[in-house]
């Protein structure tokens, strides 16, 4: 005896008919287009025929954008392309590589760390993220950065060996519509909203005690001590391989 065996389970997502177009087009050449809409029953046939409507145009012309067309405005530039920018790979997975001089910047530190959170002088930095991803590096100087550039270990908790970010427990929200400008800003914001809570690995980032690094800098307008960098044996150049 044959028996039925139910394969729906197997397929996947399963997608039930909803509406359909109909174009009607005159034998005149330089006739317009009508187009007629159809509501679906449960049954699959089409019920309700009515002119296509504007909202119903507007959401058709959204379904048929593709992936591409939706990541189009994601990393373009606002004006002028920024001094700090240094390289960008736009795309679905774009990422940016850019730098930020000396400054002034608020840290927060767990409790369990003994820091106080606070303002504190941080050295210039090399960023370089994607939309899920971000490595920090240090700098010497304020200078623009080249292809030769040493880079530094960024002497911040959280941090690999490799210069990737642990981001914890942090949101990130990278939009597919985010400008250059909107994604160096919003990863500097997520960055530096962290809280920092011990380091990552065997390795020290500094020259000497990291606690007591920030313990005597929070809170205070002292510059950050430059001498304490240590080298990581890379260049700028080692990252866009």
């Amino acid at each position: 005896m044959n028996t039925v065996t139910n394969i729906t389970e197997k397929i996947g997502t399963l997608y039930h008919p909803k509406s359909a177009l109909v174009f009607y087009q005159s034998k005149d050449k330089n006739a317009g287009m009508y187009v007629e809409h159809f509501d679906m029953d449960e049954s699959g046939m089409p019920i309700n025929a009515h002119p296509l409507t504007i909202r119903e145009g507007n959401a058709l012309a959204g379904a048929l954008r593709t992936n591409e067309e939706k990541n189009r405005t994601f990393l373009k530039l606002k004006g002028i392309l920024p001094t700090n920018i240094l390289h960008i790979n736009p795309g679905e997975k774009g990422t940016v590589l850019w730098y930020t001089k000396a400054q002034q910047r608020q840290l927060y530190f767990v409790e369990g760390s003994g820091i106080p959170s606070g303002k504190a002088h941080v050295p210039p930095m090399l960023w370089y993220a994607d939309k899920e991803t971000l490595s920090v590096f240090a700098l010497a100087s304020d200078r623009r950065p080249t292809e030769k550039t040493p880079l530094h270990y960024a002497p911040f908790f959280n941090i690999y060996e490799k210069g990737n970010v642990c981001m914890g427990t942090v949101s990130i929200d990278i939009k597919n519509s985010a400008s250059v400008e909107e994604f160096t800003q919003a990863w500097e914001t997520y960055f530096f909203n962290s809280y920092f809570s011990h380091l990552l690995g065997s390795y020290n980032p500094i020259k000497g005690n990291c606690v007591n690094l920030w313990e005597d800098l929070i809170g205070t307008d002292k510059p950050f001590p430059m001498e304490v960098l240590k080298k990581n044996n890379r260049t700028l150049k080692n990252l866009l391989r």
